[in-house]
């Protein structure tokens, strides 16, 4: 078993990760692990436009820029039905950050690991936490690969940060608790885009809402959110039982009819609020998806994970792994949370026109 030391140890090479990686790199010695050897598909395409300020202070955003309609393509704005059956159309012309980027979410997180690893971040892909200590002033982490050879790693690092999505894998060892507020999934599919229109779609019903929008290479994303258990496991399951949801949302469905056999159906994620009751503790702070969780309706999922990342970085540097940093840090993500409560309740009491459904009476 090999030992080594690190400054700082992220556990995820997600977005979150990546980012803090690459900003903190410059002054720290800096491990980042995960468990995928690489990135695979998921949902969540849509990059708001203040997301620019961020890559370009990471020198990332030039690199990005060069690869339009292969990593990412603009998008023009959002036509919602949303409180009306009448179109509202929302449009990014007037951003001074530009447009929204609609990614190839695989390819965009593939473009930061490389750019982590050719900055000198020490990346180790295929290798997941199996154990960690507090002794001594550092933290003693055991790392396993994924292969079939099962080698172990031993780590020492000054700090942890958890950027393990949802499972906060670091945290929950800690023996930190979710904050849930509500129980919203996404099934999701996929399918050649044959339209011209490339703005993106936000259409509610009465069992939940339905979201589609035209990613790179030629794709579009159509996905349906509603509660777990608001809708039997079978009809979460095949394309027969997507398009039998569909049916039901004209906008939506006028996107799939007739193109039934090219769909790809991925299945079913989490997409529900949450919050871990802690946030940080004594030198180990958590990131993105594992610290806050955001409904996908805010769009500010991948905004979030990057703000964060940055917002840790730049406490990092200047308050050391104190417990000022520790303090601060949470305050900041706290009050990044209640604000998007209130915002939340906000943008779904807009929805009024099914009162009784279910769905809806737990948002009002």
């Amino acid at each position: 078993m090999s030992t080594n030391k690190t400054d700082i140890l992220i556990i995820g090479g997600g977005i979150a990760g990546c980012i803090a990686a690459i900003s903190l790199i410059g002054s720290y010695h800096v491990t980042l692990i995960d468990k995928l050897v690489e990135p695979k598909d998921r949902i969540g395409e849509s990059l708001a436009p203040a997301a620019n300020r961020i890559l370009k202070e990471l020198n990332l955003l030039d690199g990005i820029e060069n690869q339009t309609l292969t990593l990412f393509q603009k998008n023009l704005g959002m036509q919602s039905y949303w409180g009306s059956n009448q179109v509202h159309l929302v449009d990014h012309l007037r951003n001074p950050d530009g447009f929204v980027k609609s990614l190839d979410r695989k390819a965009f997180e593939v473009y930061l690991r490389k750019s982590a690893e050719e900055r000198g971040v020490n990346c180790l892909w295929g290798s997941k936490l199996y154990n960690s200590t507090y002794e001594g002033s550092t933290w003693q982490v055991q790392i396993n690969s994924n292969d079939d050879h099962l080698e172990t790693q031993h780590l020492m690092a000054s700090f942890v940060i958890d950027a393990s999505g949802r499972q906060a894998h670091f945290a929950r060892r800690q023996g930190i608790k979710r904050v849930v507020e509500d129980h919203l999934i996404a099934c999701w599919a996929t399918l050649p885009n044959t339209t011209e229109n490339t703005m993106s779609t936000i259409s509610a019903s009465e069992n939940g809402w339905w979201y589609s929008a035209v990613a790179p290479n030629n794709k579009r994303i159509v996905a349906f959110h509603t509660d777990s258990d608001l809708i039997h496991k079978s009809q979460l399951k095949t394309v027969e039982s997507f398009l039998g949801l569909a049916k039901k949302n004209h906008q939506v469905f006028s996107l799939l009819k007739g193109k039934e056999k090219s769909i790809s159906f991925h299945g079913t994620v989490a997409a529900n609020s949450t919050k871990l009751a802690q946030i940080a503790g004594q030198q180990w702070a958590t990131l993105g998806d594992a610290a806050v969780s955001f409904d996908p309706l805010s769009s500010q999922g991948m905004f979030n994970a990057m703000a964060s990342a940055m917002q840790l970085s730049t406490l990092i540097r200047k308050l050391g792994f104190t417990a000022d940093l520790t303090n601060n840090y949470s305050d900041q993500i706290d009050h990044i949370w209640q604000h998007y409560l209130k915002h939340k309740r906000i943008f779904y009491q807009a929805e009024s026109r099914w009162p009784a459904a279910e769905f809806w009476k737990r948002r009002h």
